[in-house]
């Protein structure tokens, strides 16, 4: 308790280097050789060196933070999404400032003004609000996650194949009309892939499809009475026939599920779910959901290894001419479960 903390000094005295080559080895170690840096490395083993994070930020002004804009955490996807990025913590050693924007421009531009004036090194940003193009100028690396993505770097999954996947599911499955639920979404945003990818499949197979293009809301409340309503029309619609439905994410899926168990007391024989994520509330469900499912993990551990490698090049003497965008796309994999035959 009472040991004596190692100063820089205590370092360079014990590595014969001067305490400016000690503070570059924190500071900017690829300054320095090989050879050197793991001089100073085993002197700090040898010391037992426990740094004084404030003082290493005062004196850098690296912070190590990340700033993260999520939309909401009443979706599952962005709780789970959240979940996988802090727990990079262990691989990449920065720490997380996050935010809920609940779709409000000028508040989320409040919030990242704030994060900025935290001087944090980078951003992941999940929510479509604000534009890549002004993401793009606030002077630090940027990536995005399932959003517009044309002056950023980003990663998403591959939608179209996963409106593919969920179309050929509700096929086989036996389906007379397939479904697809879906806000009207610009061509711009990476979930418009799924409806292109559904309709395409139902015309390529001949299969009646119905496309509901509506806005179900960001609450729980809203939700409800949004699909309480979508079932009312396709039961009226749609009497006597098996219906594929296929929900924007899981969290709507379960609502869905939720809301014919309340009405039936079961899923009925004439509905066939398939929510997209596969985030945990597709597993807990009281049916366990089929989902198209994205690698949230995986999506998680690219976005802060494209993030990584941009700040650490910016921390270069001499780094390189910022290049394009990176964009990596993930592939989806589909999660047959007990919501379709």
């Amino acid at each position: 308790m009472n040991q004596k903390k190692v100063t820089f000094a205590d370092i360079a005295a014990y590595t014969g280097f001067s305490k400016t080559t000690i503070s570059r080895y924190f500071n900017s170690p690829d300054t320095l050789t090989l050879e050197n840096q793991q001089k100073i490395a085993d002197a700090l083993a040898a010391l037992d060196y426990k740094e004084n994070k404030v003082g290493r930020i005062l004196a850098s002004g690296q912070t190590e933070f990340i700033g993260i804009i999520i939309p909401n955490l009443y979706m599952h996807y962005y709780s789970e999404m959240l979940s996988q990025i802090l727990s990079t913590y262990e691989t990449y050693g920065y720490k997380f400032l996050v935010f809920a924007g609940n779709d409000k421009k000028d508040v989320e531009r409040r919030y990242i003004e704030e994060l900025l004036a935290y001087n944090i090194e980078g951003m992941i940003v999940l929510s479509p609000t604000i534009s890549s193009r002004e993401l793009a100028a606030c002077h630090v690396p940027v990536v995005g996650i399932e959003r517009e993505d044309a002056y950023i770097s980003s990663v998403n999954t591959d939608n179209y194949m996963g409106g593919v996947q969920a179309a050929g599911l509700l096929k086989e499955s036996g389906c007379d009309i397939l479904i697809h639920v879906n806000a009207d979404l610009p061509d711009s945003a990476p979930a418009s892939g799924r409806i292109r990818g559904f309709v395409d499949t139902c015309k390529d197979y001949g299969l009646p499809y119905d496309l509901i293009l509506t806005d179900l809301g960001n609450t729980f409340e809203e939700n409800r009475a949004n699909i309480l309503r979508l079932v009312d029309d396709l039961e009226t619609r749609y009497p006597e026939q098996r219906k594929g439905v296929f929900m924007p994410n899981d969290t709507h899926a379960n609502v869905l599920l939720n809301i014919l168990f309340q009405k039936y007391g079961k899923l009925p024989e004439h509905y066939q779910i398939i929510g997209f994520d596969d985030s945990p509330i597709s597993r807990e469900a009281v049916v366990p959901t089929s989902t198209v499912g994205q690698q949230i993990p995986l999506i998680a551990d690219e976005a802060m290894k494209i993030l990584t490698a941009q700040i650490r090049e910016r921390k270069k003497r001499r780094p390189a001419p910022a290049g394009d965008p990176v964009h990596k796309v993930i592939p989806p994999v589909l999660i047959r479960r007990e919501t379709t035959a």
